[in-house]
């Protein structure tokens, strides 16, 4: 009888606590609608005692009593529940955005700290852009020797992965699958890093007051030679004949423009007989002799001349940063170093300064005439160096 008399009591007084939490819902008034949430994640764990075993189901009444006595806790935390939680939400949102737009950092290169030689070849494109970082390495402490040879895209890659007598090959052009071949052939995994955008420049005289825009179809006639006579592009033209110049054959320019313009058949453009050189400066130097002469070349150089130099829209599209970022400019195009991880094991500086030149050129690529690659493929140019050290 005694405990019969014990677990009436407590039923009696959990029946009574039950009876006073309704009293103090009832007195809150407004309040109960921000605690339904809270009684209700008590009521949801209470739920699920049924599925417990028998043994544990002898107790009903303590059971009531933790319900009730959970809804009175939660009613004195729930606000400061809720605001953890918005505060968490918040802040994994936060996360989130940053995450999605994070910048792959490296660690810091101190150029003081970095010794022993670096040899670099390739594009004409590149080549002012690595002779600037080549510069700013050195005046910031760097006490070896960076050769950078300008012999074009195709003969850089051709020192890189046949020679194998030099340690970074610049490009205007992404490697082909065959020279990566040859590449491994050497013991080198070739490594991509892109380093910023070009937009090719098409470019006459100041002197020439007929020409603004052409669209790529009347820059095809031009460079393969089935429009021979200005006035053959447009009739209002002047019947005078068309000079041209362009990038010799082992060029990324040159190819990048066969590429783009001519359909990939480079016959057609030698069948025009422009006038070909691996250096820009000679086209320069071409293009400005005569209100007829037309050439294209790496944007920085027509910057370099823009006193005497004209560059033509393509499609009615000017070469602006905006419109290579965008794509909008049909002829611009991605410029690149590449190495090999196997190098740069083997010569620190030579990962010194790819890293250096990484996480500085955004600082330098404007001034000197080109634009910044997309913050993805700058990230991504950083992943591949960091992959590199593993």
């Amino acid at each position: 009888m005694l405990e019969e008399d014990i677990r009436m009591a407590k039923v009696l007084r959990t029946l009574i606590i039950g009876l006073m939490l309704a009293v103090m819902l009832a007195a809150c008034g407004g309040s109960t609608t921000g605690s339904t949430t809270t009684t209700g994640a008590a009521t949801g764990a209470t739920a699920e005692q049924p599925q417990a075993p028998a043994a544990e189901t002898t107790a009903p009444a303590a059971t009531t009593e933790e319900t009730a006595m959970a809804g009175e806790t939660a009613m004195g935390d729930e606000t400061a529940t809720a605001g953890g939680t918005e505060t968490e939400t918040a802040t994994a949102g936060a996360g989130a955005a940053s995450g999605a737009a994070a910048e792959v950092t490296l660690p810091e290169v101190n150029p003081l700290e970095v010794s022993g030689d670096i040899i670099t070849a390739g594009s004409s494109t590149v080549f002012p852009l690595s002779t600037r970082m080549a510069e700013r390495f050195t005046d910031e402490g760097y006490a070896g020797n960076i050769t950078i040879d300008s012999i074009g895209s195709g003969g850089g890659i051709e020192r890189f992965c046949v020679a194998a007598d030099i340690d970074i090959a610049n490009s205007s052009r992404a490697i082909e699958e065959e020279e990566k071949t040859q590449c491994a052939g050497k013991g080198r995994e070739v490594l991509e890093f892109r380093v910023g955008t070009d937009a090719l420049a098409v470019v006459v005289s100041t002197e020439n007051d007929f020409v603004d825009d052409l669209s790529k179809e009347q820059l095809a006639d031009i460079y393969s030679g089935t429009a021979k006579t200005w006035q053959d592009v447009d009739p209002s033209f002047p019947a005078e004949n068309i000079q041209l110049f362009s990038p010799g054959t082992d060029s990324g320019t040159f190819d990048y423009f066969v590429e783009e313009v001519l359909d990939e058949d480079k016959s057609k453009i030698l069948g025009a007989n422009p006038q070909l050189s691996e250096n820009d400066n000679v086209l320069v130097q071409g293009v400005q002799g005569s209100p007829y002469a037309i050439g294209y070349f790496g944007y920085a150089y027509y910057n370099e001349n823009k006193d005497t130099l004209k560059a033509l829209m393509i499609d009615g599209v000017e070469p602006t940063e905006e419109t290579a970022e965008d794509n909008s400019y049909p002829l611009s195009r991605p410029l690149f170093m590449y190495s090999a991880g196997s190098i740069m094991a083997e010569k620190p500086q030579v990962a010194a300064f790819i890293n250096f030149y990484l996480s500085n050129v955004n600082d330098e690529i404007i001034d000197v005439g080109y634009f910044p690659a997309s913050e993805e493929s700058l990230n991504e140019a950083k992943q591949n160096w960091l992959d590199a050290q593993e």
